[in-house]
């Protein structure tokens, strides 16, 4: 009996460091696939030399927030309690900085004794905060449950993803819940465009009929998507509430697309020195890959 229960231990030991193993491996693989154009883009590098230190702590501060509610609202774990979501929310912002400079140093984009500290740390707090959102989703999206060759432990295990798939269900109808999920998907998909030129030069470019056609091909793609994301295999609910639903959801994932477009704009220095209109219009042509990410976030929980 001695034997068998220090057998146990040692495998109930050892297979939580397995899983944070493949965790952290989900993380930084995660991090890397959807920040990388960043990690290369020559703006955002510009932007760490430029961006004052509040603008960085309020970037901080906006990326740790989007990670409490990512790792709450899409997390793999339903039971998982709030000290952990920000424990492990603290722990993707580490790797995130770990993977900006290690990226960046490769990339010679860090040059000892010949850039300031205020530049090195501009930089890679500023890829940081992106690498961090995709470590956030690769950790709970790229990985698959693994079953066991134990009946008993596959019925577990069976147990366990169905209140997984329940709890993300409720999670998943909750207004807020879906606000999040937009904010991170329009972050992650409109955060490559945002700090280039080209979406001032498309702004000046474009008449009042194309920023129209712009925010209506938008709206398009943004229910386009959330039909066939949420809409459909629900037949059986009422009619009435799902369209009223379906609308709601619309504009909430092109509001929370345009608001995240404004944000990145703002950041990277793209309103300065330029009337409304043209800021206006730089939203609009911005927000058609935002609204796109925030009407898909919801599908990173499927």
């Amino acid at each position: 009996m001695a034997g068998i229960s220090h057998k146990q231990k040692v495998t109930s030991n050892n297979r939580p460091l397995r899983q944070s193993l493949k965790e952290y491996a989900r993380g930084i693989t995660g991090g890397l696939l959807f920040s990388f154009p960043l990690l290369y883009t020559m703006e955002v590098w510009w932007a760490g030399f430029t961006a004052s230190p509040q603008q960085l702590l309020l970037l901080v501060a906006v990326t740790y927030l989007l990670l409490l509610g990512y790792n709450r609202f899409a997390g793999m774990r339903p039971d998982v309690s709030w000290r952990s979501v920000m424990v492990d929310s603290v722990e993707e912002m580490g790797i995130g900085l770990l993977l900006s400079f290690a990226v960046l140093l490769m990339l010679n984009q860090i040059e000892f004794g010949q850039m300031s500290t205020d530049e090195l740390m501009g930089k890679v707090i500023i890829e940081a905060m992106a690498v961090s959102i995709g470590v956030s989703v690769g950790t709970a999206q790229l990985g698959a449950n693994e079953g066991d060759t134990d009946a008993d432990q596959l019925t577990e295990q069976r147990q366990k993803e169905q209140a997984e798939r329940e709890h993300k269900d409720s999670l998943y109808r909750s207004r807020l819940g879906s606000a999040v999920l937009a904010l991170c998907g329009a972050i992650l998909v409109g955060g490559n465009v945002a700090p280039t030129e080209e979406v001032i030069q498309i702004a000046l470019d474009s008449t009042a009929g194309n920023i129209l056609t712009m925010a209506l091909v938008s709206l398009t793609l943004s229910a386009v998507i959330l039909y066939f994301s949420d809409i459909k295999g629900k037949a059986t609910e009422n009619t009435t509430g799902q369209l009223y639903n379906f609308i709601f959801d619309t504009c909430i994932s092109y509001l929370v697309g345009l608001m995240a477009a404004a944000f990145m704009l703002w950041f990277f220095g793209k309103f300065t020195g330029v009337s409304f209109w043209v800021g206006f219009s730089q939203s609009i042509t911005l927000g058609v890959l935002t609204s796109l990410g925030a009407s898909a976030g919801r599908l990173l929980i499927k």
